[in-house]
């Protein structure tokens, strides 16, 4: 199944190679996430594709961006949009080939676009050659040993193996039938049935991992989005949670299918493979843990780069819980030398603007702040042009694998993640508003017209030029960004207001009022200073309006 690269395809103008960047480029970077299903589509039937992504990458530089993050191209059923790969090393048809991606990472390296892919270690789809055979040659198979399969418990082993429930709702484990027809062994899977996990007790799984990882870092990939990082390792004896309900404590708890010690082993072997490379390649770490501290070990010197930080997405618009929240980031990353990372929306999240509540207003005001802070930003494709969720899917045109699930489970991920994947749009016209010639595989609200990227654009009251203008500023202040801290400034009740200092001796001042009345803010205002940028029109000097952030330059 795995597709080959013959004759690199190379665009008009694109150097050979791209162009060495040594410095470590990913601490204060601020990367896009692009959901290929939803970005742009190339070639007119309904669906984003790697040829739409590579048409719409000036738009990305022009937006000032450092990378693009891709969520996952591979060969696939597309049980869970993707992250059921077939074959790592080869392109789902429905996005492209080889030659797109090989494309379409010269002309981002050529825009000066860093390209980070999405990496599926946790589980491989049911279609992967793997465990089809494990299926094949049944049980004592070597196969099956590259898999969680067990025998089930009860009489007949019609109970499965231990308690364990499914991210998606409903039993952790699925029954097969034997080559011969009869009731067999359990195997695995935290998420979909389509997705079983992969058993990193066993050699070949680690083996086979390292490869796919050079095959990408050989075509040019600047780094890997690990989904899942924090559940590859189970308990031994996969033992018994001995309570329902055990969805509830993700992230609150170290549980046994998730962040196992054992983790770490994998990272500082992957970590090698990354070093090997002349130009710097990063590894992120999608790990949802119990404490900052635990996150922080997935990115200690000799592990991965970046890890992705839910608490502080997951933190309501409240002043004092916030300044909590970034205050234990930082510290927390401190130690190991990390960047902290900064997240407000992606693809399995309620888009910032309708989940912080305060419409419009209050997304650009989380926005600045976010991106005042110290580290590597994240922006998910559309939230700069303020789209909302879309909470009105008919249910027929869903596709999330949990929402088909909820009947069974209650206590299993929502299934609405579907909302926040809609195609962005790109006109106010046309069957898609610019997204492709052959509409949209999920239906657009007919008011995101007003929010495409042609109607935005030049607005200087747009969202859109607000983030244009916010990643303009970062880079030029090197105030902004860099570094590890914040000095915190006495602030009224409801207002955050801190000082970053840059290395040139240049300071900004960001102040962010949470609430949702004006508020007098005396004393904060640098003497002789000048505001930057504002989330909202400051109709008066002293005073900062309701859901709104100021960058103040220090002159």
């Amino acid at each position: 199944m795995t597709q080959h690269l013959a004759d690199r395809a190379q665009p008009s103008g694109a150097p050979a190679t791209s162009p060495a960047t040594p410095s470590e480029w990913w601490r204060d970077a601020v990367i896009y996430q692009v959901y290929p299903r939803s970005f742009a589509d190339g070639n007119g039937d309904g669906m984003g594709d790697l040829a739409g992504i590579r048409a719409r990458l000036p738009y990305l530089a022009e937006l000032g961006v450092d990378a693009v993050w891709l969520s996952p191209f591979y060969a696939s059923p597309q049980a869970d949009a993707g992250y059921d790969v077939a074959d790592y090393r080869a392109i789902d048809p429905m996005f492209g080939d080889l030659h797109d991606a090989d494309a379409l990472i010269r002309d981002a390296h050529h825009l000066g676009l860093k390209v980070i892919t999405d990496l599926v270690p946790n589980h491989s789809s049911d279609r992967h050659e793997w465990f089809r055979r494990a299926l094949r040659e049944g049980p004592g198979s070597p196969l099956r040993e590259r898999y969680h399969f067990r025998p089930g418990r009860g009489t007949h082993g019609e109970l499965p193996p231990n308690d364990w429930e499914s991210i998606f709702g409903g039993p952790a484990w699925t029954r097969v039938d034997d080559p011969e027809g009869t009731p067999g062994e359990w195997y695995l899977h935290l998420f979909a049935p389509e997705q079983p996990d992969l058993n990193w007790d066993n050699r070949a799984v680690h083996d086979e991992f390292r490869s796919v990882l050079r095959f990408w870092l050989d075509m040019g990939v600047d780094g890997f989005r690990i989904d899942v990082a924090h559940g590859l390792v189970k308990a031994p004896g996969l033992p018994d949670m001995g309570q329902p309900g055990q969805l509830r404590l993700l992230g609150t708890d170290i549980l046994p299918f998730f962040d196992q010690d054992g983790v770490h082993e994998i990272y500082r072997s992957w970590r090698t493979i990354l070093d090997e490379y002349p130009t710097p390649r990063i590894g992120v770490a999608e790990a949802w843990t119990p404490t900052p501290d635990r996150t922080a070990l997935y990115v200690r010197s000799d592990e991965l780069h970046q890890a992705f930080n839910f608490h502080y997405l997951n933190t309501p618009w409240n002043a004092e819980e916030l300044r909590g929240a970034i205050d234990s980031s930082l510290d927390s990353m401190r130690p190991v030398g990390a960047p902290s990372t900064w997240v407000l929306s992606n693809h399995d999240v309620v888009r910032h603007r309708t989940r912080l509540g305060g419409g419009l207003e209050r997304a650009r005001a989380a926005t600045l702040l976010m991106l005042a802070l110290p580290g590597s930003a994240y922006l998910y494709q559309g939230e700069e042009l303020g789209l909302p969720e879309v909470t009105d899917l008919p249910d027929e045109a869903r596709q999330d694998p949990a929402f088909f699930r909820r009947g069974a489970e209650a206590e299993g991920q929502d299934g609405l993640r579907d909302g926040c994947r809609v195609p962005i749009p790109w006109t106010p016209e046309g069957p898609s508003y610019g997204f492709g010639d052959g509409g949209s595989w999920l239906p657009q609200p007919p008011t995101w017209a007003t929010l495409s990227v042609a109607r935005q654009t030049g607005d200087p009251a747009s969202t859109l030029e607000l983030y244009r203008a916010a990643l303009a500023a970062r880079r030029a202040h090197a105030a902004l960004g860099a570094g590890d801290a914040v000095r915190w400034l006495a602030a009224p009740d409801g207002v955050l207001a801190f000082r970053r200092l840059g290395a040139d001796g240049s300071a900004v001042v960001c102040a962010v009022n949470t609430t949702a009345t004006p508020v007098p803010v005396p004393g904060l205002l640098p003497e002789p200073g000048r505001a930057l940028l504002t989330s909202a029109p400051l109709p008066d000097p002293g005073v900062l309006p309701g859901d709104c952030t100021v960058w103040w330059e220090s002159l």
